[in-house]
């Protein structure tokens, strides 16, 4: 493989994937889990996989693996992200890390690389977790940080559960659970990832090195009034839930700017959802996030504060759950410093810094680092744009990439 043919394997693979579960009208993707595309997306996976001779598997919790040498030896070096996407997002969220994957192991056996220890692609099942509300289930369930229970009782917005979708999708539910023994071979996970923000932009670097992920969480916000007549229900009669929400929504707002902080309320379900009936029920999701765990929690006590208060005012009762929760993940200092050493040393003119930022969204590598070091890369986004069809990043960015992410690997699995 010449050096020009190199960059042409990650544009075929890009091409190729490009089609599957974009949807026509929005320009977006709907790959969400255990569907059809999701299952596009494995097979394509897979092919990856076979094409190049490696040992394809997937484990007890549907995460796709392709191995180069033996994963019984140990201190194994693993790249990789996810297929999934969030509803109508854009093509590079998840699918450039997997992408990238293969096309640096491309790359390292065009330098005539001498591997040392096993590498590995991964493909983590549901980090989005657009179909049953959670995210990162496939690398939540390996690592232990999400229960056999917890999972079978996740539904979907038609009240199909997880066990049940994976065996429509032909996978064993019963198998699901902690891998302790497949995470133990593992010495490194190193994740790229399109970059979710500007900061790269800012400073004119087409690649980067994660510092941390802040703390997130996402909680379900349930507002419930009394259904009635929109056109025969005095205003002074009404106990309309959808007031309440409103009021909420405008506080998460107010309370995140002031705080530094950014909170969003995405996701929003109202029964009897008639255009003629003041609502019964308004249930919205609220997702925060923060630099530190004190800010985050000081903004979601006064978003709820202030939801109860307008829950009162409207004679409207209101239930706050948590759904899910991640705390700060700082990346393993050696491995994210040992990133950083290797990308400058090879980068060209030598001795550059790269740059080392922070990021708000979270990631299969931020749930795996309790239990395995991890890192990640990012690649520049020239707009910022994410979880959109408008997501970008450029060819040569792309490029850019596969090279850092190859010389990462290069660097940890073939001294």
């Amino acid at each position: 493989m010449t050096g020009t043919d190199r960059p042409a394997s990650f544009h075929r693979m890009w091409a190729d994937l490009a089609p599957i579960g974009r949807d026509a009208h929005s320009g977006g993707y709907r790959r969400y889990a255990w569907t059809g595309a999701d299952a596009d997306c494995r097979t394509w996976f897979q092919e990856q996989a076979e094409a190049r001779g490696l040992t394809y598997e997937t484990d007890r919790n549907g995460n796709q693996w392709a191995w180069l040498g033996d994963p019984a030896a140990g201190d194994a070096v693993v790249t990789g992200s996810h297929l999934d996407s969030v509803p109508d997002g854009g093509a590079f969220d998840g699918p450039l890390g997997v992408v990238s994957s293969f096309a640096a192991l491309d790359e390292l056996r065009s330098r005539g690389a001498e591997f040392t220890k096993p590498v590995a692609v991964v493909n983590f099942g549901d980090e989005e977790g657009a179909r049953f509300g959670l995210a990162c289930v496939g690398s939540r369930l390996a690592a232990g940080r999400l229960t056999r229970e917890a999972a079978y009782e996740l539904r979907d917005g038609d009240g199909v559960s997880l066990p049940q979708a994976m065996e429509a999708a032909g996978y064993d539910p019963s198998a699901i659970g902690p891998d302790p023994e497949r995470l133990a071979r593992i010495g490194a996970f190193v994740e790229l990832h399109v970059e979710q923000g500007r900061a790269l932009d800012l400073t004119g670097d087409p690649v980067g090195v994660a510092s941390a992920i802040w703390p997130h969480g996402r909680w379900r916000y349930d507002f419930r009034g009394e259904a009635n007549h929109a056109g025969t229900t005095r205003l002074a009669d009404r106990r309309d839930p959808m007031l309440s929400y409103a009021d909420t929504v405008l506080a998460a707002r107010r309370e995140a700017e002031l705080a530094g902080a950014v909170a969003t309320f995405g996701k929003v379900a109202v029964e009897p959802n008639g255009v003629n009936a003041i609502p019964s029920v308004v249930r919205g999701w609220l997702d925060s996030r923060a630099a530190d765990q004190a800010t985050l929690d000081t903004v979601t006590a006064a978003i709820e504060a202030a939801a109860r208060e307008a829950a009162d005012r409207q004679g409207v009762d209101l239930t706050v759950v948590r759904e899910s929760f991640t705390p700060v993940v700082e990346f393993a200092h050696a491995l994210r410093d040992e990133l950083g050493k290797i990308l400058a040393e090879r980068a060209t003119g030598g001795g550059r810094p790269v740059p080392v930022l922070g990021t708000g969204a979270g990631h299969d590598a931020g749930i795996l680092s309790g239990t395995i070091p991890t890192a990640m890369l990012f690649v520049r986004n020239p707009t910022g744009v994410s979880h959109s069809p408008a997501e970008s990043a450029a060819e040569d960015d792309c490029v850019a990439g596969v090279h850092a992410l190859a010389d990462v690997l290069e660097g940890l699995a073939c001294r």
